[in-house]
């Protein structure tokens, strides 16, 4: 069966996904702690331009906003009931951007974490996680969105009870995990870990990967790793942060530039992944000169690490989580938003 997303992928050989949500929209007034979903029905036009942003500076995909358009996180905003209709107007707008874009362009309907921890570490069973998932899900397709795409996900559990939302609502899917813990997941899992997982599914995604976690070398390193163990079976994907997180005047500002991203976008693209964008910090400035990057500058082999920590910075930690290393303790936490 072919996908709008598998179709673009087989023509381009690679595709440029999207920047940040959050940096962007709280560029445009978002205060720290409201539900960013919200905007979907109070505020879109803005979300037109978040998405308009990135298609405009050349992605070929962006990111529904309904990251956090799930019951659990939506509580927190005496919006619990308002899931699959957030998820669902997230979606249309997005439609309605990428039909007029001149080109062909994928509407990603984005799926974040529940922020709950699962079974048995936490209360979250596997049948209510899946019940959400379900309900997003749902409500991405009846918007229109081309795909599902499942981000910064730290635990197993949760990737799988999404496969299975996605399953139950028909809609094909994407999904990354965040690396963010000395080359594992919050909750202990390896690059290779995740490509045995991803295999193991019975609702595979049509690609996966990493996104967010701390920054570009890091997440490179993991997507060196998944290709090692993948060899070409999924495309993989690699979303970085556009630089280190810093506090200037008391806000969190990325140092990337938008050549520093461009050579990210690259190194990417030569360490194995076909579908690539920027995490939180990353902004249409970013986006253009990676697309500028991917359109003109060769494919080569793949990077030593030496390479990656010249070009990009240096690793947060000495190893990438396999091997020797000790998998981390696990942390109870509500996981964070994307960008």
């Amino acid at each position: 069966m072919t996908n709008p997303f598998t179709e673009l992928l087989a023509e381009k050989g690679a595709l440029l996904a999207d920047g940040a949500t959050g940096t962007n929209l709280f560029n445009m007034g978002l205060m720290s702690g409201d539900a960013p979903e919200l905007w979907n029905t109070d505020e879109p036009k803005k979300i037109i331009a978040l998405y308009k942003g990135a298609v405009d500076a050349g992605s070929d995909l962006f990111l529904t906003n309904s990251f956090g358009a799930n019951a659990s996180r939506l509580k927190l905003h005496d919006a619990a009931k308002r899931a699959h209709e957030l998820s669902r107007v997230a979606a249309e707008i997005g439609r309605e951007v990428a039909d007029t874009a001149g080109r062909k362009v994928i509407v990603a309907g984005s799926v974040g974490p529940t922020g709950e921890i699962m079974e048995p570490v936490g209360s979250l069973s596997h049948a209510l996680a899946v019940e959400m998932f379900h309900e997003t899900a749902e409500g991405l397709k009846a918007g229109g969105a081309d795909i599902g795409w499942l981000e910064t996900i730290s635990a197993p559990e949760e990737y799988r009870a999404a496969a299975e939302g996605f399953a139950l609502a028909g809609l094909d899917w994407v999904g990354t995990m965040s690396f963010d813990t000395a080359g594992r997941t919050m909750m202990g899992l390896t690059s290779e870990g995740m490509v045995e997982m991803v295999h193991d599914l019975d609702n595979a995604p049509l690609a996966f990967g990493a996104n967010c976690g701390t920054g570009a070398s890091d997440l490179l390193r993991t997507i060196l790793g998944m290709a090692a163990k993948e060899e070409g079976r999924l495309p993989l994907v690699a979303k970085g942060n556009a630089g280190i997180p810093k506090y200037v005047d008391g806000h969190i500002h990325y140092d990337g530039t938008p050549e520093l991203m461009a050579d990210y976008a690259v190194m990417a693209r030569n360490c194995g992944a076909s579908v690539i964008g920027g995490c939180c910090g990353t902004m249409p400035s970013h986006l253009e000169k990676m697309r500028e990057a991917l359109d003109t500058r060769p494919k080569g082999s793949a990077p030593e690490l030496d390479e990656i920590v010249a070009a990009l910075g240096p690793f947060s930690s000495a190893g990438d989580g396999t091997g020797d290393d000790q998998a981390p303790e696990r942390r109870s936490r509500r996981g964070r938003r994307r960008g």
